[in-house]
This record gives structure tokens, sequence and C-alpha cells, in this order.
């Protein structure tokens, strides 16, 4: 008698968790639309301007009001060209898109104001999709570590063990890191459920914090 109800149940889960991952993937898509606009649409059209700022100051007196005006005018279309940079890297890094995980997460290291030594050696590229949950997985919680840690320095590691990719985010913080805390972990969690993955999170008092996650990677 119970048999049904069961097997309903988990036509039910099921169904939920492919919606799921159907909402990120279409998320994701988008995410990418967004940075490919950014980067061959507006950023391009700043650098051409760029451009023709530096050919006018060539055409302008030296010591001139206008020269003047034109260096300043250069000055600030180069800082607008860097925050759209930016800007497109936490919409979705072209590192990721290009040259997979292990670069792009170099280069989230590189930008960090933590310290963080990443270590991630993979053999190949990953899909898309477990590629794209780990790459924010990293980000969310170097993220995190920077803001609400209070560490000094992080570490990045990740390995493929035969088809599951694995993945540790630790910090040297006071701890304490939870859900309930409001400090985005639950967007995580469901962002790795999504993919069929597990999280396991140890952050005692006083610390460390240890993230540790498997993403499936057939």
């Amino acid at each position: 008698m119970l048999e049904p109800r069961d097997s309903e149940l988990g036509r039910r889960l099921t169904d939920v968790r492919a919606s799921r991952a159907r909402l990120v993937d279409a998320f994701d898509a988008e995410r990418r639309r967004i940075e490919r606009d950014l980067h061959d649409g507006a950023q391009q059209r700043l650098v051409s301007l760029n451009v023709l700022l530096g050919l006018a100051r060539l055409d302008a007196a030296p010591d001139s009001p206008v020269a003047a005006q034109l260096a300043t005018a250069q000055e600030q279309v180069t800082l607008a060209v860097e925050e759209l940079r930016e800007l497109s890297r936490g919409v979705h890094p072209k590192a990721l898109t290009d040259h997979g995980l292990a670069a792009a997460v170099g280069n989230l290291a590189a930008r960090s104001a933590l310290p963080v030594a990443a270590d991630v050696r993979l053999p190949d590229r990953m899909p898309r999709a477990v590629e794209t949950t780990a790459y924010f997985v990293i980000a969310e919680a170097l993220a995190n570590a920077t803001k609400h840690s209070r560490a000094s320095r992080a570490e990045v590691h990740a390995r493929l063990h035969t088809d599951t990719l694995t993945l540790s985010v630790r910090d040297d913080g006071i701890g304490g890191a939870a859900p309930e805390a409001g400090t985005g972990l639950i967007g995580l969690a469901d962002r790795i459920a999504a993919a069929n993955g597990r999280l396991r999170l140890s952050s005692p008092p006083g610390g460390p914090t240890l993230l540790h996650v498997e993403l499936p990677c057939r």
C-alpha cells in the first residue's frame, strides 16, 4: 500500500530537481549572454572612444586647455572600461568560458582582497554546467571569507576523481559560518543541490572554516 505513494513522491522529487536544474541552466545562459553583450558591445565602444580621444590629444597643443580636457576625458573613459570589465567578470568571467576553471579561479585569486593560494589541477575541461557551478561556489566562498571571517588567508583546492570534481575552500578566520547567518550559504547550497552535488561545511567557533564540495561530472 505504501509503494505507490513512495513512487509518486520519488517522481515529484525528480521533477523538482529537474526543474531546479533547468532554472539554474537558464540563469547561467542569461549570465553568459549579458557578459557577451557587455564585452562585444559597450566595452568595445568605450575602447574605440578612448582611441579617438588619444588621437585628438595628438592634434591639440600640448599645454592648451583643450589638451587638458581631453586627457581628463581619456582618464575617465579608461576607468569606465576597467569598471565594465570588473562588472562583466562578476556576471560571467570570460576566462571561464575560454580557458576553463583553473584559469578562472587563478584570476579570481589574483583579484581577491584576501590572499588566496589556488591549487586547481584538472586533466581537461569539465562540462560547462560543472565549471560554472564550481566557479561560483568558489567565488561566493571567498567573498564570504573576505567579508565575514576576519581571515588572513584562504586556500582553494580542486581535483577530478574519476567522474567527480572535488573542491574545497579553507580560510583561517574566526569560524561560525552558518546558513542562518545570511552569508549566502543557502543560495550556494541550492546551486550545488541543483547540480546533484554534495556540500559539507565545517566552521567551529574560532575557526578555521572548511567548505568541501563534490560535483558529479557525468
